[in-house]
């Protein structure tokens, strides 16, 4: 792998607490969104964007799985994920895992998210992330990412046109 390249194996923890892989989401796209769970703004704003995406693609939105990959591993449990994907976000699997394995996984994907001091939450920090979505292809290599600025109608039109290209065009 590259110093460019996006994207690399990992072992986390889904939603329901059981051990994954890359591998285990080879064989369907994966849209990936890195992002937690106590976030007041961005990630519930993406999260419904991208899943309103997905409703637009109709039948064609079965070829995505949509993963949503913590940035605050030390709050976001699978119980946790659990449940805030459970009751907004179902499409989504969520995936933890130590601080180890998360900063790993976001050192591959090149995303950055720093705990800040924010005296106004329960236990006093936030978690400032960047904000694309990383769409890998079935053999889990890097496709395409989209910005947050892009919305619903966009993306999906942005992912139908990934979902087009033959398997082993990569432009």
């Amino acid at each position: 792998m590259t110093s460019t390249a996006i994207g690399g194996n990992f072992e986390l923890t889904d939603h329901f607490g059981k051990p994954v892989t890359q591998a285990d989401h080879e064989g369907r796209f994966a849209l990936i969104f890195f992002g937690f769970t106590h976030c007041k703004m961005v990630c519930p704003r993406a999260l419904t964007r991208i899943s309103e995406a997905l409703d637009l693609l109709g039948g064609q939105a079965e070829a995505i799985r949509p993963l949503y990959i913590t940035v605050d591993p030390e709050r976001d449990t699978p119980e946790v994920m659990r449940a805030f994907l459970e009751n907004g976000w179902p499409r989504f699997t969520g995936l933890t895992g130590s601080r180890a394995d998360i900063d790993e996984v976001r050192t591959a994907f090149k995303v950055f998210a720093t705990k800040v001091a924010d005296p106004d939450d329960p236990e006093g920090y936030d978690m400032p992330h960047s904000s694309l979505a990383y769409l890998m292809d079935p053999q889990f290599q890097y496709r395409a990412h989209y910005p947050d600025t892009l919305d619903a109608a966009r993306l999906a039109d942005a992912l139908r046109a990934e979902l087009a290209k033959p398997p082993e065009s990569t432009e």
